[in-house]
């Protein structure tokens, strides 16, 4: 009778289990069809704009309400409706966050089990209520908007109404806790979200946007739907590469991009060598004074940088320039802004002054990883100040600099744009233009050309993932470690 009692307690658990791991499934489903536009159920009618998803409608007003505008000015009680359609999109988004919530709940012991279970019936009853308020608001749009449910709301309606069946059942099946069981949680589900938050910001700011490169492979203009657009395939590819003048740009900007991303990894020892002598500094106070100062101008925007970088070197008014004609050393001011002499090196002593010393923070912290133990010991056998740091900080530093390095070379082809737009004019745009503004330039400026635009973007992030992926083999090949 035991045996069969404990195969019995064994086998509820084991489908309790099942059971809860569908519920998550279910709620995961729910959740991802939030970023799908094809499944936003917060399209009732003709103007929602094809291509939001329901995340981006429920936390936005204006990406929901942009294209009702013109109508609204017909119709002025439409107003009404719309702003029913967003609070009730609101409602449906915070159904989906308890839903969250609950599958977070779920994969504590016994107590958060239940109460998991139990906030999801609750969260998924609020999105199943939501979804049935979008019928008569569909109803009040109308013929002329084309007012109807779209087939994404079915079906999260029917995944709703699943989860809340399922999420009742399984609160009822669960046995009642006892007094003594408290709300607790394995460590690997807690250090597993903690680290939630940061894979859906990855998620979202990372992966979500590849849906762009679509883009890339129709014949698109600003203003015009892409469904209304014709496919070209892959034309724009063999534009980039068949049209000389693109083929000529293209080349110029890969020029630029790679020297300056050499020059960066040719000085990237420079953090750790700050850090290195930072951490040498014998007082605390000054340590921390010079560590504060030297961080700070990370926080500073490329634009106010550029602001301080015109007030000292800016042909009328500049300190530089006044500095010079005062000792007599010069008869004109000189524009150290508009000249293209030497720009790969001033755009480099700009980032170096500029990041310096917040790249150092992470080498500090490696510094502060090292054992004691080996710099006392190095101490008795009669090392000094620099031995130790030959022969013991550099090793252990090592390491850190080289996934660093490996990261660097990974993103050789992406250093960013904002540094280079405020530098940039009509005099040195020829060596200032990297790939990253070129393709901002490209999209979003006197030329217009999404697609093309898209497909350089395409094409460097495969190459970058390429050189990551190199760069591994190589260093597992020479120093028989990797990062990937």
């Amino acid at each position: 009778m035991g045996v069969r009692s404990e195969m019995h307690v064994a086998t509820k658990k084991g489908t309790q289990n099942i059971g809860m791991m569908l519920l998550r499934i279910f709620i995961i489903l729910l959740l991802a069809s939030a970023f799908i536009p094809a499944l936003n159920p917060a399209r009732i009618a003709k103007p929602v704009n094809d291509h939001a998803s329901f995340f981006s409608t429920a936390i936005s007003y204006s990406d929901l309400s942009g294209g009702f505008a013109k109508y609204i000015r017909k119709t002025p009680e439409l107003a009404g409706t719309v702003n029913w359609l967003y609070a009730v999109s609101v409602v449906i988004f915070l159904g989906f966050s308890g839903l969250a919530a609950g599958a977070c709940f779920s994969l504590g012991e016994l107590r958060m089990k239940r109460m998991g279970a139990m906030i999801s019936a609750v969260s998924g009853t609020v999105v199943v209520l939501g979804l049935l308020g979008l019928f008569p608001l569909a109803g009040q749009m109308g013929e002329a908007l084309e007012g109807t449910v779209p087939l994404g709301g079915y079906l999260l309606l029917l995944l709703a109404g699943i989860i809340v069946v399922f999420a009742a059942i399984e609160y009822f099946s669960l046995p009642r806790p006892t007094p003594d069981q408290k709300f607790s949680m394995q460590p690997k589900y807690r250090l597993f979200l903690l680290l939630l938050p940061f894979l859906i910001l990855t998620f979202i700011f990372s992966y979500l946007p590849l849906w762009g490169w679509r883009y890339a492979f129709y014949n698109y203009k600003p203003g015009i739907p892409l469904k209304s657009e014709n496919f070209v395939g892959f034309y724009w590819f063999q534009t980039l590469f068949e049209n000389p003048a693109t083929r000529a740009d293209l080349f110029r900007v890969l020029r630029n991009t790679l020297a300056m991303s050499g020059l960066g990894i040719a000085t990237s020892w420079c953090s750790m060598a700050f850090a290195i002598f930072l951490s040498e500094i014998p007082s605390p106070r000054y340590r921390r004074i010079v560590q504060t100062l030297t961080t700070i101008p990370n926080f500073i925007s490329w634009v106010l940088v550029y602001s301080f970088a015109f007030a000292i070197f800016s042909v009328d008014g500049g300190l530089v320039n006044r500095i010079l004609l005062n000792l007599g050393l010069i008869d004109h001011g000189i524009n150290f802004l508009l000249s293209s002499e030497h720009i790969w090196l001033k755009m480099l002593a700009w980032g170096l002054w500029k990041g310096l010393g917040w790249g150092a923070i992470m080498y500090l912290a490696a510094i502060a990883g090292i054992d004691q133990q080996l710099y006392e010991a190095a101490t008795v056998d009669g090392a000094g100040r620099f031995r130790k740091i030959w022969h013991i900080t550099v090793p252990g530093l090592l390491p850190t600099y080289f996934v660093l390095l490996l990261l660097s070379i990974a993103s050789i082809l992406s250093n960013g744009m904002d540094q280079y737009l405020v530098f940039r004019n009509a005099m040195n745009k020829d060596t200032i233009e990297v790939l990253d503004l070129y393709v901002y330039t490209l999209g979003l400026g006197s030329t217009n050309s999404i697609p093309l635009a898209t497909v350089i973007s395409m094409m460097k992030s495969i190459i970058s993932v390429i050189l990551l992926f190199v760069a591994n083999g190589l260093s597992k090949l020479f120093r028989g470690e990797s990062i990937v």
